[in-house]
């Protein structure tokens, strides 16, 4: 990281009641990361959920807050928290679509971002 350079980390705590999107969050705080990457099935965060819903509408970025008032399962509310009180951005993408993790570190805008 000293050297500029990209890093990814992916792990749990090791403690129960603790999901692995927490942390993650806890992860990226810890060191300051400038975002939290959140691969998922979906392209990004939406109304309701799109794989039962045809009339879900998506988000390109949300705040916390919405996200909290909307109650949307982005993350488990923890985790949620924790980025919203540390100001650690959020980026919501498709994970299995091939080449979207290259898009997503290479700044292009994917997926949904969340944010204060």
């Amino acid at each position: 990281m000293e050297a500029g350079e990209i890093v990814i980390m992916s792990a749990g705590t090791g403690n129960p009641f603790f999901t692995t999107d927490t942390g993650s969050s806890l992860r990226g705080i810890e060191i300051e990361a400038d975002v939290m990457l959140k691969g998922t099935r979906v392209d990004g965060i939406y109304t309701a959920d799109p794989e039962k819903d045809p009339t879900a509408t998506k988000f390109d970025d949300i705040t916390y807050d919405e996200v909290l008032k909307r109650g949307l399962k982005v993350m488990d509310l923890t985790a949620t928290c924790m980025c919203k009180e540390n100001n650690l951005p959020i980026v919501v993408f498709d994970m299995d679509t091939a080449g979207n993790l290259k898009k997503v570190i290479s700044g292009e805008e994917i997926g949904t971002v969340v944010h204060n």
